[in-house]
């Protein structure tokens, strides 16, 4: 039987289908273990890919039409997302700041990889294609900085958008050399070829922009053909870049600055970028492991002079860059580092470029090992850094008063001039929610919207219906029989529409609310989810803050608050405006807890305490007890959780990203309120690009000052 086996067993593993089983293998389990070990997942997938490769187990063939084919792809993905990923709104901001990083950013290091070409005897076209190498960068570490809320401030805005003239910039390079390396390049193909690039480069920005905006016009809602569109588009345009004697990576970057206004933040581009994200990106990043030669690299690292003087090279050049930007704009040290940070990681366009390179023998294995060397290196700094920084940034970073309390300001004299919208349709938490929602909007002599919304039928006249309105009725005249005990002004309203979630954004819009309250349900073990689908689109399309509150008991009775804070961030603060709001109506006392490592010297204990000071002082003057308490652990989600326990509520700050067709919480959220006994209020604001903030002019208006005492 086992010899009867042998014959199709080998031949099984021959097939194309066993290497696309192993490479979805590699993508599911590596990145999870080196992220475990706080590395880049991507620095797995290379390892991977030497691994299962020739310099390996031999398991992997990069000469294989299956990995060539998926190689190719990823490429052109990873270019694409990269375009895909730029916001054009922040960039028109700064354009003209971001033009002046971009150039010193693209230009000090293109000099640099020139100098090290030609210190090593590479000749002209490899020493300056080495150049364009270090000329671009890949925003590794953005999703930090969204985590950290920084997105918005100036410096973050500048490097986002200096990647579009980097990339664009090194990749232009990069078509030149391959023009001239394919012998008789006179300045007339030269020319040639720069006038078809330009043509070529209007016609996606503008031309794939109109068609793409006339295609989803004509298509609505049906999603399916939208993707197929965006599909056909980046292909399509990385082809036509290969028919003009360019690269094909540099149409799909273009195709990617072209659509991503177009398609926005909605769930075609979800399916755009997880398609990309889970297959073929993690993909490419398999096929680059299989290029490296470890005996190549062995050579290299026994001879570090190159690799070495690269890295060094690159790092210094982009510091460079940074301090210029300092000196021109008056950016404090922190905002310098975060662009410095920002700046170096060499992934998307580097990783494409190199290959790009390697293949047309322009540059050598010695080469393309130091690129992957420099890869390797600078995903693992450049995160690490942004991190530090950004939270640095967040300390320092400019916070105009009326920016930090926009939304939940000292009481108005205008009657009505804060509006709270709460849906109502479950029993158990209604009365509650309008405590809550009262409680505010009484602070802010404003009024509350209790909202009932009925599931519209395609027959106004149907019996399900009728049931929906009654339903609803029924829980606006209980509505208001639980405002009138609270003494709030209240404007009950009715809505019927296919979707609730829409109900509730579209009225929050009209009505120009400042806050939505909604209820988390009853406490249950949740796994990666917090809330429905219906709380996830409230949560990404509302324009106000949203509050999503599990109330045990009356909020009327919740003498204490816990408010764990990670960041000083104006997001922080305002969460923190809100638990003074509602401490003011119940007499109620406020914790600040921060839990830092037990590794944290004196220093940085005592500097801590005075931030979380600071932060407190820039509340407007109440009679609310605040406390701060700093805990030295290593376990922060546990650590909470017991603290909480003594505690009639906790709030956190609901930091939100979009994943998949839902929304994720930060990655200590999820489990903490899972773990949490008791009430809890959880306090999201609109997403980071969707609020305006202006260039800044004077550095002296932003500095954080604590607000005047009473007796001042």
């Amino acid at each position: 039987m086992a010899l009867f086996l042998v014959e199709p067993v080998s031949e099984t593993l021959r097939e194309p289908i066993t290497t696309f089983v192993l490479l979805l293998a590699i993508v599911l389990v590596t990145p999870p273990v080196f992220e475990r070990f706080r590395l880049p997942g991507l620095v797995g997938l290379i390892m991977a890919g030497v691994l299962f490769g020739g310099s390996g187990l031999g398991w992997l063939n990069p000469d294989s039409d299956i990995m060539s084919l998926f190689a190719e792809i990823g490429k052109i993905y990873l270019m694409f997302v990269a375009g895909l990923e730029i916001d054009m709104a922040l960039f028109q901001r700064t354009r003209d700041r971001s033009l002046a990083f971009g150039l010193m950013t693209f230009a000090i290091p293109l000099v640099g990889g020139i100098a090290i070409g030609l210190l090593f005897n590479f000749g002209w076209l490899a020493a300056v294609l080495i150049g364009s190498l270090l000329a671009s960068h890949t925003l590794l570490a953005y999703p930090i900085v969204q985590r950290l809320g920084i997105v918005g401030n100036e410096a973050v805005t500048v490097t986002v958008g200096a990647t579009i003239f980097t990339d664009i910039g090194s990749l232009l390079v990069l078509a030149i050399c391959l023009g001239v390396n394919q012998g008789d390049f006179s300045a007339l193909k030269l020319a040639t070829l720069l006038g078809s690039l330009s043509l070529y480069t209007i016609a996606v920005l503008v031309g794939l922009k109109q068609l793409s905006k006339l295609f989803f016009r004509k298509t609505g809602k049906d999603e399916g053909n939208q993707f197929l569109f965006v599909m056909l588009s980046v292909f399509l345009c990385a082809l036509v870049a290969q028919l003009i004697g360019v690269e094909n990576i540099i149409g799909a970057f273009l195709a990617g600055l072209a659509i991503n206004s177009v398609i926005g933040d909605g769930p075609v581009k979800e399916k755009t970028e997880f398609l990309g994200s889970v297959l073929f990106i993690p993909m490419f990043f398999v096929a680059m492991g299989l290029l490296l030669d470890l005996q190549a690299f062995g050579d290299i690292l026994r001879s570090v002079e190159l690799p070495l003087l690269i890295v060094g090279v690159l790092l210094l050049t982009k510091g460079l860059a940074s301090f210029g930007a300092r000196l021109l704009y008056g950016y404090s040290w922190a905002e310098t580092l975060t662009m410095w940070s920002l700046s170096i990681p060499q992934v998307a366009a580097t990783l494409a470029a190199a290959l790009v390179g390697y293949e047309a023998e322009i540059i050598n294995s010695e080469v393309f090992n130091s690129v992957i060397l420099l890869m390797l290196v600078t995903a693992i700094l450049g995160p690490l850094v942004t991190a530090r920084s950004g939270k640095q940034l967040i300390e320092d970073d400019a916070l105009i008063e009326t920016e930090v309390l926009d939304w939940l300001p000292p009481p108005s004299d205008i009657p009505e001039s804060f509006t709270v919208v709460v849906p109502v349709y479950n029993p158990d938490t209604e009365q509650r929610l309008i405590e809550l929602a009262a409680a505010v909007a009484r602070y802010e002599n404003g009024r509350v919207i209790p909202l009932a919304v009925a599931l519209a039928q395609p027959q106004m006249d149907s019996p399900q219906l009728a049931r929906a309105v009654a339903h609803s009725r029924q829980r606006l005249e209980i509505a208001e029989t639980i405002s009138a005990s609270l003494e709030a002004e209240i404007s009950p309203r009715l809505r019927i529409e296919y979707s609730v979630a829409q109900a509730i954004s579209h009225l929050s819009r009209e009505e120009n609310a400042n806050l939505i309250v909604l209820g988390m349900g009853a406490r249950s073990r949740l796994r990666g989810r917090l809330f429905s689908n219906i709380q996830d689109e409230i949560l990404w399309s509302a324009h106000c803050p949203v509050v999503v509150a599990r109330l045990l008991e009356s909020p009327t009775n919740c003498k204490s608050i816990l408010l764990p804070i990670e960041n000083l961030s104006p997001a922080a603060l305002r969460t923190l405006r809100f638990a003074q709001v509602l401490a003011s109506r119940n007499q109620a006392k406020i914790t600040l807890l921060h839990v830092h490592s037990p590794r944290a010297s004196e220093l940085q204990r005592n500097r801590l305490s005075k931030q979380l000071e600071l932060l407190v002082k820039r509340l407007p003057i109440t009679e609310v007890e605040i406390e701060i308490c700093l805990l030295a652990e290593d376990n922060v989600v546990s650590t909470i959780v017991k603290t909480a326990s003594q505690y009639d509520l906790v709030m956190l700050r609901l930091q939100r990203r979009r994943v998949g067709n839902g929304l994720t919480v930060g990655a200590s959220t999820t489990p903490l309120v899972d773990q949490l006994t008791g009430s809890v209020i959880l306090v999201g604001e609109p997403h980071p690009q969707r609020r305006d903030r202006p260039i800044r002019r004077d550095r002296t208006a932003f500095k954080l000052q604590p607000k005047p005492s009473a007796s001042d």
